[in-house]
């Protein structure tokens, strides 16, 4: 693909800022970017001249236009989110298709009229004020909801009666990762939250001293009950949630992005009973499946690295874990309880798996699933034996189903349409080889009628025990559609295949996830399927650091890199917000051996001059409090200063808009337009005008 002319980049201020860790003199020039552009006008100028630059470079991209009109198209059909039922009444989310955030509906029954319940579409103008997390109340009369402004993690929790919709006088503030539940006589809910941030840094203040609190409806948040906090643990978070016959309060506790959890146990029977540990120490994943009085299901990784499930008797003078159903050769992702039935759900090489069991553990049935896709339970309970699922792939866009656990009966309860023929496009699953040999798994999505190599963009993550299963994205379609190749690797570091593939990929062993996405990048042109000089790498958060190491390592691999969101500063990433969690994936930076590793691969210190760089469009948000916009504009800066050739190195800033969700849709299609513009430019892909 010809180069053209470098766009004119802004001169941006090289600070003098350096410092001696572990004996190295490590310059940091543009440590002046992470202040907060909302308070910083150096910083707020900067951003201004720089999407400007960005702006005036993608208007001159062929087929722009298109692109989007086409993609509008594209998402323009009716989405559904996963129902909960409470009492009577059914609650699902959904989009029309364009709309910018998907309203609450409400319905009496599986066979009743949904009913508009919350539309937050009329919260802002600019779209960008969205609904979060949400929970209804056993009875289904009320409503506790989150609201989220311009993509930030923090939350403000209000409520509403569902009969008449009104929305009632509490309002609580300073909720962040916090779950959601009622009481069970429907008089309050229990969530959590952080004290509020000092000095003007809510959007860069280090996340700490997380408790349970219980709000009852109708009193001001200052009257909240602090039920569970470790005040001399500050770092640890905290998450409840209710048993379903009312009377156990669970709280999680963890540390940092880990499934290594405390459990503590608040008897709600007994007002004045203190908390009681359950399971103590750091150690193992706990997730509760359901309870059956006191018998407690959880899904564990004790003593079983891809997961199984066991009953403990909390009442029992010693609770011990008791084996149900046993690991397997596929990692068990999901369980719930329908009925007298265990729900499970496996990943077998990254695609989904539903099996039936016993709640003693004998095996049930399995649900047969369309093809190669992922599947999502909803929350089910002993008292009824129907659950809601979804089910996607990356060419069938996800429809909720209802499962009867006991007949084994599964029906469609919301399907979309869509402007498209899945059947004109082909999902396939590849397997390549590592630098150590390792077996890592591929998806290969493209039209049924190629031929031959292709612009391809290759997807990967690798880390914090996250997996990479098929899910449906127009963007991803219209990319596919467009002729070109869509690649997601399972790269080491994530959770595909258990504890072992995540320990593969993290803390010292971080590199063997860049040398999964290298192997991927070479077997796609050795293969044939993707297009010599015509190779695109993205990549989002967790994965815009992998963008900017791998690019980095091989920029002689690459047309275009999309680094969305990422983690580029590995010596200071523990200084901000929610940065302090990562160490469990990236280890910690004051450490002298951590230090080694992540000075060797931090994307913005290893920047090689001298070297062809692809093309690069480094893309976050001015709101993004999970990887605050700093690591990006400090790479951002530190590739436009530095001799790697001529190719265009720029960042698109979205405005009002944070890491990812509550994002509108109009932001969403507008900003895919202009990546895969960009990339088509590179990887030489036809855009049709």
């Amino acid at each position: 693909m010809p180069s053209s002319p470098t766009p004119p980049y802004p001169q941006t201020p090289r600070g003098t800022v350096r410092e001696t860790l572990f004996g190295e003199t490590i310059a940091d020039p543009y440590r002046w970017l992470e202040n907060d552009v909302r308070t910083d006008p150096q910083v707020r100028d900067w951003v201004t001249v720089q999407s400007k630059l960005a702006a005036d470079y993608l208007s001159t991209l062929p087929g722009r236009a298109a692109i989007e009109r086409r993609m509008k198209t594209l998402w323009d059909y009716e989405r559904f989110g996963l129902p909960e039922r409470a009492g009577k009444r059914i609650f699902y989310q959904r989009n029309t298709g364009l709309q910018n955030q998907s309203p609450l509906y409400v319905q009496e029954g599986a066979a009743g009229t949904p009913r508009l319940l919350i539309d937050p579409n009329a919260w802002a103008k600019d779209g960008a004020t969205a609904l979060a997390e949400w929970k209804a109340s056993d009875d289904g009369k009320r409503l506790v909801y989150a609201v989220q402004d311009g993509g930030t993690d923090w939350r403000t929790l209000k409520v509403l009666d569902v009969a008449t919709g009104a929305v009632q006088s509490d309002d609580v503030q300073w909720a962040k990762f916090t779950g959601l539940a009622w009481a069970k006589d429907g008089a309050g809910f229990f969530y959590s939250r952080f004290p509020a941030p000092e000095g003007g840094a809510t959007f860069q203040s280090l996340n700490l001293n997380q408790a349970v609190w219980y709000h009852a409806i109708g009193t001001p948040q200052s009257a909240d009950r602090q039920m569970f906090a470790t005040p001399d643990r500050p770092k640890l978070n905290h998450v409840a949630e209710v048993t379903e016959d009312g009377r156990w309060l669970l709280v999680r506790s963890s540390e940092g992005t880990d499934a290594r959890f405390e459990l503590t146990l608040i008897d709600l029977a007994a007002p004045k009973a203190a908390p009681r540990t359950l399971v103590r120490g750091l150690e193992n994943s706990w997730a509760l499946v359901g309870s059956v009085g006191q018998t407690f299901y959880f899904l564990t990784d004790l003593a079983a690295p891809r997961q199984r499930i066991v009953a403990i008797d909390v009442e029992a003078a010693t609770p011990t874990p008791r084996e149900i159903v046993p690991e397997g050769e596929a990692k068990l992702e999901e369980a719930t309880i329908a009925g007298d039935r265990l729900v499970l759900s496996y990943l077998r090489d990254a695609k989904s798996e539903v099996r039936l069991a016993t709640l003693d553990g004998r095996a049930a049935g399995t649900v047969a699933l369309p093809g190669i896709g992922t599947v999502m339970l909803g929350e089910g309970t002993h008292a009824d034996p129907t659950l809601f699922y979804s089910y996607g792939s990356y060419a069938v866009p996800t429809s909720i189903h209802t499962l009867d656990a006991a007949t084994g009966r599964d029906s469609v309860f919301r399907a979309p349409k869509v402007a498209f023929d899945p059947a004109a496009f082909t999902v396939e699953q590849r397997f390549y080889a590592s630098k150590d040999g390792t077996r890592v798994p591929m998806f290969v999505i493209r039209r049924k009628d190629a031929t031959g190599p292709a612009p391809t963009i290759l997807y990967g993550y690798g880390g914090f025990d996250i997996s990479l299963t098929p899910g449906f994205s127009p963007a991803v379609l219209q990319w596919v559609e467009m002729g070109g190749t869509y690649v997601v690797a399972n790269l080491r570091g994530g959770g595909e295949y258990g504890n072992a593939w995540h320990d593969g990929g993290r803390l010292a062993n971080k590199q063997n996830v860049f040398d999964d996405c290298i192997a991927a990048a070479e077997y796609l042109v050795a293969q044939g399927i993707a297009s010599k000089d015509g190779l695109a790498l993205s990549g989002r958060s967790n994965g815009g650091l992998l963008v900017g190491a791998v690019v980095n390592q091989r920029p002689d691999l690459f047309a275009a890199a999309i680094p969305g969101v990422g983690v580029m500063d590995m010596l200071r990433f523990d200084r901000f917000t929610a940065g302090r969690y990562w160490v469990d994936d990236y280890g910690d930076p004051s450490k002298e051996a951590d230090f080694r590793v992540l000075r060797a691969y931090s994307p913005y210190h290893n920047i090689r001059a001298g070297k062809a760089y692809p093309a690069i469009m480094v893309a976050t948000a001015d709101t993004d409090d999970r990887v605050v916009p700093g690591h990006s504009f400090k790479y951002a800066a530190a590739l436009q200063a530095a001799d790697i050739g001529d190719k265009p190195h720029l960042i698109r800033i979205e405005t009002r808009a944070g890491h990812g969700s509550g994002k509108p849709t109009d932001k969403v299609i507008e900003e895919y337009a202009d990546l895969w513009a960009f990339v088509a430019k590179w990887t030489g892909l036809k855009v049709p005008e």
